[in-house]
């Protein structure tokens, strides 16, 4: 630690010493929301301007002696900023051209930004799109996203789980702030662990990612963005209650102590404890939650140095299955209750130091931790997991020219599970206490030989100690012949090592027994992307028309077969292929003023080999349809927000021949979302709806009258177990000065 110190002590004088006639400025340009404006552009009092990108980032290259930058986009008063400290990151907050005394205009759309910049395919989901629906957590961020779906992964515990590219969330590399997080045991329900008014932006990267983060993305990243001390509100207040007995609040507030140090606390209380069986099977429709969470985060910064460290506690309680209130005072036997409990402890602590200005030369050191305890018990069974995780990173990023770009860095990642419970001594009573560390290197170059071109690509090597040294290759090019056209391809390779009861833990809801070979291999894929984005004038607007092919091929899989016996659950190394292949195309346009509509299909063919047949995957749609408008008044007091998601049929998992207890498949089915909000100048009040078609599906719990018995299961799930939902809630915030 004492070389690590000196080395950023020392970087930091040479650095210092460095002088330039002209110096790199770099920043971002919001709304008063916090909202990235993507095409805003930034420049000085002579020739030098930039254009933000789909996250507001921009850089501008401006004499040394330039102290104010200005700022413009649509629909916005132009903006005159002083630059007091030139070499610290800017922040620019623009106003709306027109703010009436009692609203505060914000940018309108449906807050989901394609960045046009970037090499990968990337999309956003802006704070202003986490407002468009309940969204109390972060599963419930993506109801309007065409990419990305979120299903309930059982009928009875309300473990969620994110399907991208067709294939589930363990392929999904999840980041916080881009370190590593919500893995394991975390998985399972960690959805429900980041509550919606926390967060700031979230980025979606599809395909084959950077090598950076590390070697686990094989269908993607999902980055979450918190609210940034030193650009949130100094105070943001969330109550919310719905029909289904769910009551939350949320409350944010941020502190700027000085010009250089603030801080921000986040706090997040949810009850959900009415007891509902709408279809009469004696199974609670959704377990009994209550959850309460904590965080507080900082931030430090001079002119070169940006430090920031935090930590976040979470309490989670749920009860579900059986209780004397659903059996209806029957209790001629002892009800199949379920409970898992879960606390959760986060820390990390990010450190940036600008070597150089000019080549844009700069190192990081990222470290994190967390401690996962949770204990679950199914009736009889009893599983509880305890997981550790440590992860470092040092990166250092140079410009060399105009046309050429290096990222190199190191990566630490250590995970150790301690498991107990019956369900573990029956099985697999070795892996009571398993861990894996994985240390590595990486380096990715970039080349831009002009503005139409850009090519990535990166190589990384790591070892692991349960599977030895392993290397993954990545490369992406973007192709913009034209400013209204750009095409992007991607190519890379993803690896994950399974660890099957904490990853798996909610299969327990169910009388099938487990099947689990002794030696399972680290999983591998490759994945190879291409697309196409187009802007086309209509109507004196652009209509945004995006189209995109992903393919991805195992080498290496950890098989759930839930195929073999209709009483088990195999898990097992992949004999045969396993491929999916999915194809995408939506389109969004601004019908009128205010009136912004966005349509998307997405068809998938997944496809796994089942006990020596390539089968399409079971519990999995053939295809979705998605279609939201979103609408504000003139003067923006009023917004209407409104989804509907068309879900295809697909195929069931094979029940027993003799004892046929489901169909072989499930039919397609319609959801429909709706909001209202209406805004005031520092508060507004909302109501809406989900599920409104009232959709459920039939009898989701398999022999629900003898859980007991060898038919029971709760894990043939594929739509909606709850019904329509009515909800209600009040923000109040006090906006930043800035």
């Amino acid at each position: 630690m004492t070389k690590i110190l000196a080395l950023i002590i020392f970087l930091n004088m040479v650095g210092a010493g460095v002088w330039a006639a002209d110096r790199t400025v770099k920043g971002y340009v919001l709304d008063k929301e916090g909202t990235p404006l993507p095409g805003a552009v930034v420049y000085d009092d002579g020739n030098h301007k930039a254009v933000a990108d789909g996250d507001g980032y921009f850089e501008l290259t401006v004499p040394d002696d330039v102290r104010q930058l200005k700022a413009g986009y649509v629909g916005f008063a132009t903006l005159t900023h002083p630059m007091e400290r030139p070499d610290d990151v800017q922040v620019l907050v623009l106003s709306p051209a027109t703010e009436l005394k009692e609203v505060v205009v914000s940018t309108g759309g449906l807050g989901n930004i394609r960045s046009r910049s970037s090499v990968m395919q990337m999309e956003s989901i802006t704070s202003q799109a986490l407002t468009r629906a309940a969204c109390c957590n972060l599963s419930e961020s993506f109801v309007s996203n065409p990419s990305v779906d979120v299903a309930y992964s059982d009928a009875v515990t309300g473990a969620k789980q994110i399907q991208l590219l067709g294939l589930a969330g363990t392929y999904v590399q999840m980041l916080t702030e881009n370190f590593p997080n919500l893995r394991g045991a975390a998985s399972v329900y960690g959805l429900d662990y980041v509550p919606g008014p926390w967060m700031q932006s979230i980025q979606v990267s599809k395909g084959a990612a950077s090598v950076k983060n590390g070697y686990e993305s094989v269908t993607g990243q999902i980055n979450i963005e918190y609210k940034k001390p030193k650009v949130a509100d100094p105070l943001f207040v969330n109550l919310f209650a719905s029909s289904a007995g769910r009551y939350e609040g949320n409350v944010v507030g941020a502190v700027e102590l000085n010009k250089r140090l603030s801080t921000a606390l986040f706090l997040n209380y949810y009850n959900e404890e009415q007891a509902h069986d709408r279809d009469g099977d004696t199974f609670l429709d959704m377990p009994k939650m209550q959850a309460l969470s904590l965080m507080n985060r900082w931030h430090y910064q001079t002119p070169r140095l940006v430090s920031q460290w935090g930590f976040k506690l979470l309490a989670d309680r749920r009860e579900s299955g059986q209780t004397a209130h659903t059996l209806h005072g029957d209790m001629a036997m002892a009800p199949y209750a379920i409970s898992n409990d879960a606390n959760r402890v986060e820390a990390f602590a990010k450190n940036g130091l600008i070597i150089n200005q000019e080549r844009n030369e700069s190192v990081a050191i990222i470290v994190s931790g967390s401690y996962h305890g949770q204990q679950s018990g199914y009736a009889g069974k009893s599983y509880n997991v305890y997981e550790s995780n440590v992860y470092a990173s040092l990166l250092y990023e140079r410009d060399f020219g105009r046309h050429h770009k290096l990222a190199a860095g190191l990566n630490y990642n250590w995970d150790k599970y301690s498991q107990r419970g019956n369900v573990v001594s029956t099985y697999r009573p070795q892996w009571a206490d398993v861990s894996e560390s994985v240390g590595g290197a990486y380096a990715e170059y970039t080349w831009r030989p002009s503005d139409k071109l850009t090519w990535m690509a990166g190589l990384r090597g790591d070892r692991s100690s349960r599977y030895g040294w392993f290397v993954t290759p990545r490369t992406h090019i973007k192709y913009t012949p034209a400013k209204w056209v750009d095409f992007r391809a991607s190519a890379g390779k993803g690896y994950r090592s399974a660890f099957v009861f904490p990853e798996n833990s909610y299969l327990l809801a169910s009388s099938r027994t487990w099947h689990i070979d002794s030696d399972l291999s680290q999983e591998a894929a490759w994945n190879y992307g291409v697309g196409a984005s187009v802007r086309i004038p209509v109507g004196g607007r652009n209509l945004n028309v995006n189209a995109e092919w992903f393919y991805t091929d195992f080498e290496r899989q950890v098989v759930v077969d839930l195929d073999k016996d209709a009483h088990g659950i195999y898990f097992h190394d992949l004999d045969g292929r396993s491929t999916s292949s999915v194809v995408q195309v939506d389109a969004s346009y601004e019908l009128l003023r205010g009136l912004t509509l966005l349509g998307a299909y997405r068809w998938m063919d997944v496809k796994s080999t089942y006990n020596g047949t390539l089968m399409r995957k079971p519990l999995t749609s053939r295809y979705k349809a998605l279609a939201t408008a979103s609408y504000e008044t003139p003067l923006k007091k009023w917004q209407f927000d409104l989804t509907v998601q068309f879900n295809g049929g697909g195929r069931m998992p094979s029940p027993d021949a003799a004892k046929p207890l489901w169909a072989t498949t499930f039919p397609s089915y319609v959801i429909l979302n709706a909001q209202l909000t209406r805004r005031f100048r520092r508060w507004s009040i909302y109501a809406g709806g989900e599920n409104l078609t009232d959709y459920r599906q039939k009898n989701p719990v398999v022999a629900a009258a003898n859980p007991y018995g060898p038919d029971f299961d709760a894990t043939m799930v594929w739509g909606p177990t709850m019904g329509y939902k009515l909800y209600c809630g009040i923000r109040y915030n006090i906006p930043n000065p800035l």
